[in-house]
């Protein structure tokens, strides 16, 4: 149920996508999405929405925010275009994040596949040239998605006029907007906004941020406060947590890994890019593939990397927190330090998809950072887990987090559950994974970071002319000097099988090819895999196979 400002019917009936008076192009693209129905936030927000009220909305992450408002902004344009006379810019979409900017369009483009000539969506919120993207703006799209100071800058660039014809106003993650810093850009904006508009600010939570946003942003609004916790029910989501110290960790996470005790795929989280690239190292020994979600890289870098993921390219993504949801206020990097990306965040605004499980590597540093990590997974109807390691110093952060948790879902308990790894029955793996641990140096990490910058900058676009120009230059990124890397003994590649605990050697194996089937055909490969997991009887990270047998 929601709480509104406003007086509603306590027997309102919810209804479905095709008794809302959508429009049938957008049905139809419903349709091709595969959505059977809205969902709680979806089923509340549309109609009233359609009603021409102003909305705040709390929903958790992954409840499907973005078509809540998405929808209605598209059947509203549609409804008024019929009596338009000249082209104009009829929506405004901001979101703190370039990822989110991206992940909005591409659900917009979905939901107008069939009415794309109707209505046109640009998003500028992609780094570059400010007079360059002036002509993706000139034929006045119907929507324009960007992040608040990208919206800004075009302001001030008088490359858009939001005053003559802006009806409607979208804000998503709107309790991240203020926290990236933007504050002064939305109260810059909003002063170049017309008097009366329609808008809808989207949250998982609602801050003392998002209430002063309210109160710059919208008229009277209804407000929805679903009743339904920030995280799936413990049927849907499994929550673990073990305490062990560092060396113990990447033992662990070793054994978890070549063992196939975590099936399907994974997000692990740490707190640094300098510790993503150290695990990523320390994988690599033991031929365990993964790839690095980096602040530090390019819009279109990241984008191709989550692209990758979501494929099935790779079962393993590593990514960090970045240092604005934690510190707002933080100081900017030191000189010599390598420059972040503020329109940045791998536990927010990024769209995974197909995620098993969430490994807590480093624990977050505080409940926001954990409710909206662990978010990543088991979204929609979909199941999943999330293991959280927790060193002596992390032990008052779990407890904080355990205790809202458990208040917030009124369980009256922890919705922890102890992982009682045998560390006895894997001491084999100690000895790899601590040699292992020691070839991961400052220097091994250090030139792994540039090679990265190398490849960067060998594959940019912008960069491609200025090469043919000066192939000297070129020639010489290309032959520098060779950089430091990690030996790689082809024997750490398998486990032993002496090294195996006898309880769970059926799960060491590697699992039998399954038949090719007319149901899995059309599937993507990270269907496939996710549908697989789905369907083995081995729950992610249960380790029933240690259980002595009665």
């Amino acid at each position: 149920m929601a709480q509104s400002s406003k007086t509603e019917a306590e027997d309102e009936k919810f209804l479905q996508f095709h008794e809302m008076g959508l429009d049938n192009r957008i049905l139809k693209a419903i349709s091709k999405l595969g959505w059977s129905e809205p969902t709680l936030i979806q089923e509340r927000a549309i109609p009233l929405a359609l009603e021409g009220k102003d909305i705040l909305a709390r929903a958790r992450t992954g409840s499907g925010k973005t078509a809540a408002f998405a929808i209605p902004i598209i059947q509203l344009i549609l409804q008024r275009k019929q009596f338009a006379k000249v082209q104009s810019t009829k929506a405004l979409v901001m979101a703190p994040t370039m990822e989110l900017c991206r992940q909005i369009t591409k659900n917009i483009t979905q939901l107008t596949s069939s009415c794309s000539r109707e209505i046109r969506c640009v998003d500028i919120s992609v780094n570059g040239e400010i007079e360059a993207q002036r002509v993706l703006l000139v034929d006045k799209p119907d929507i324009i998605i960007g992040t608040p100071g990208r919206i800004k800058a075009h302001l001030e660039a008088e490359n858009i006029n939001l005053k003559e014809s802006l009806e409607l106003l979208a804000i998503d993650e709107a309790d991240l907007v203020f926290s990236f810093g933007y504050e002064d850009d939305i109260k810059a904006i909003m002063s170049e906004l017309p008097e009366y508009y329609q808008a809808f600010l989207m949250s998982a939570t609602l801050s003392d941020e998002v209430k002063l946003l309210k109160k710059l942003a919208l008229h009277n609004p209804v407000t929805l406060k679903l009743e339904e916790p920030l995280l799936p029910s413990t049927e849907q989501l499994t929550q673990y947590h073990i305490k062990c110290e560092e060396e113990e960790k990447f033992v662990i996470i070793y054994a978890l890994l070549k063992l196939n005790l975590i099936r399907g795929k994974s997000i692990i989280f740490m707190t640094s890019v300098d510790r993503c690239l150290k695990m990523k190292l320390y994988l690599e020994q033991f031929a365990i593939q993964s790839c690095v979600l980096n602040c530090e890289l390019p819009i279109s870098s990241r984008c191709h990397i989550v692209s990758q993921f979501n494929e099935g390219l790779y079962d393993i993504i590593i990514a960090s927190d970045d240092k604005t949801l934690s510190e707002p206020a933080a100081e900017a990097p030191k000189k010599g330090k390598f420059k972040r990306d503020k329109e940045y965040s791998s536990a927010r605004g990024i769209d995974f998809q197909f995620v098993s499980n969430v490994i807590n590597f480093d624990f977050p540093p505080n409940v926001n950072s954990y409710i909206h990590r662990v978010g990543r997974t088991a979204r929609g109807t979909n199941n999943g887990s999330a293991l959280s390691f927790i060193s002596v110093s992390e032990i008052p952060i779990m407890k904080e987090v355990e205790e809202f948790l458990a208040k917030q879902s009124k369980a009256g308990h922890s919705i922890f559950k102890p992982f009682q790894f045998p560390m006895e029955k894997v001491e084999g793996f100690r000895y790899r994974s601590r040699d292992a641990y020691r070839a991961v140096t400052r220097v091994a990490i250090r030139e792994a970071r540039i090679k990265e910058i190398k490849r960067e900058l060998l594959n940019s676009q912008k960069l491609k002319t200025y090469f043919e120009d000066n192939p000297r230059d070129l020639q010489v990124l290309r032959h520098d000097r060779t950089l430091h890397t990690i030996k790689i003994h082809k024997h750490l590649k398998d486990v032993p099988d002496y090294l195996v605990p006898e309880q769970i050697k059926h799960l060491a194996d590697k699992p039998k090819k399954a038949k090719k089937d007319k149901t899995t055909v059309q599937l993507t490969r990270a269907e496939r895999k996710f549908k697989k997991r789905k369907a083995d009887p081995l729950k992610s990270l249960s380790f029933e196979g240690f259980k002595k047998k009665k």
